[in-house]
């Protein structure tokens, strides 16, 4: 890992209507529109599945890191993650983050030390740690067959 401080520069383009492109350096560009819930075609990315995705891939690449680093030999890890919208005191927010987690490990494997990793995974996301919103984690470990 560099030296912190990183940072992270995105560019956002438009025309009065239509699509935003959300573009970085060295990735494909992605197209963003509103959500149905805000009259758009539900049919893009939205800054609001943009963030939910965040979580979930954040969630991911911490366990990634910890599972490696621990030696935990794993098959497979599925994060679902539903994001809350709610306004509070006239201010529109996401006010929880619900991860919805199944691990397949090894059959070597403790499941009570996978279930800590995912613990551990859920409190160091970055991404999370960076929002108001709570989490909740719900986990599932099986052995692959």
């Amino acid at each position: 890992m560099q030296s912190l401080p990183h940072h992270y520069k995105v560019a956002a383009t438009a025309a009065t209507d239509g699509e935003v492109s959300l573009s970085a350096e060295n990735v494909e560009p992605i197209l963003s529109l509103p959500p149905k819930e805000f009259g758009g075609p539900g049919n893009r990315w939205s800054p609001e599945s943009l963030l939910v995705a965040a979580v979930a891939d954040c969630f991911i690449l911490s366990f990634r890191a910890i599972a490696t680093a621990s030696k935990l030999s794993w098959v497979s890890l599925e994060c679902g993650v539903e994001g809350k919208l709610e306004r509070i005191e006239s201010i529109t927010k996401f006010t929880e983050f619900i991860l919805t987690v199944n691990l397949i490990i090894d059959q070597d494997m403790i499941e009570e030390k996978a279930h800590r990793m995912l613990e551990k995974s859920e409190a160091i996301c970055l991404i999370t740690n960076s929002l108001s919103a709570t989490t909740h984690l719900t986990a599932v470990v099986t052995k692959a067959q």
